[in-house]
């Protein structure tokens, strides 16, 4: 078993790979913060659901992929924002819409993890952890 160093990414191009390769659902270990995402991702129609298996040690989450009537994933692509190597941290003014409106930005803030829209209109700011559209 190897170790992440950046679990978060690890989850999002996770996701992002199974649903390039037409399968229905994903395996990622679990954590609160990954449970949070995951949960915020199906609450925007990326992911249809979100369940937790297993126990202790060996919890992990098991994300089923969106797809639309056509068999298109609904997640066409991920970027990985704030690194372990480099955070990257943004104030209200600071947080924009992406891809015209098309996509999502993921925060994590003192009130959860918030979508750029939601953090915005909460008038907060915090970690960017990813844009997903």
């Amino acid at each position: 078993m190897s170790f992440v160093n950046d679990p978060v990414g690890d989850m999002i191009i996770r996701i992002k790979n199974a649903a390039a390769a037409k399968k229905t659902t994903v395996d990622v270990p679990h954590s609160l913060l990954k449970a949070a995402i995951a949960d915020k991702l199906k609450e925007h129609g990326y992911v249809t659901n979100v369940e937790k298996r297993g126990r202790k040690v060996k919890k992990t989450l098991d994300i089923t992929i969106a797809y639309n009537e056509n068999g298109v994933a609904r997640i066409r692509g991920v970027k990985r924002i704030s690194k372990p190597g480099r955070r990257m941290y943004a104030t209200v003014r600071d947080i924009v819409p992406i891809k015209y409106g098309h996509g999502t930005s993921l925060l994590s803030t003192p009130k959860g993890i918030l979508t750029g829209e939601e953090a915005r209109k909460a008038k907060v700011g915090g970690e960017m952890l990813f844009y997903i559209w």
